[in-house]
């Protein structure tokens, strides 16, 4: 029963959010770009919706860089001892002077 819960309360806050994060798209819209441009018209809640969706196509996603992923890397550079994190940097650099001198 409480995982049931817990799944309608995330479904719940997703649909929140989004909703949110629509209403937001459609104010900003609607109180800059008309004032910025001649001839540029204000949007609904599905247009901004629609915005929002492109905005994530082109641009990659509402979460911060890294997430999870850097927390990973971050534990492995701790875990590594001073040798190796200087082999590792030594490494690092060579490739990435290389790649600039292509």
């Amino acid at each position: 029963m409480k995982f049931r819960i817990r799944c309608v309360g995330k479904v719940l806050l997703v649909v929140v959010a989004i909703g949110v994060l629509g209403w937001v798209v459609m104010s900003l819209w609607n109180w800059v770009i008309p004032a910025l441009f001649v001839g540029a018209r204000t949007i609904d809640f599905a247009h901004a919706l629609g915005l929002l969706v492109l905005s994530r196509i082109l641009f990659g996603g509402f979460r911060g860089h890294g997430g999870w992923r850097e927390r990973r890397h971050w534990r492995k550079w701790q875990a590594m001892t001073p040798e190796e994190r200087e082999h590792f940097q030594t490494a690092w650099r060579s490739d990435r002077a290389r790649r600039e001198g292509e």
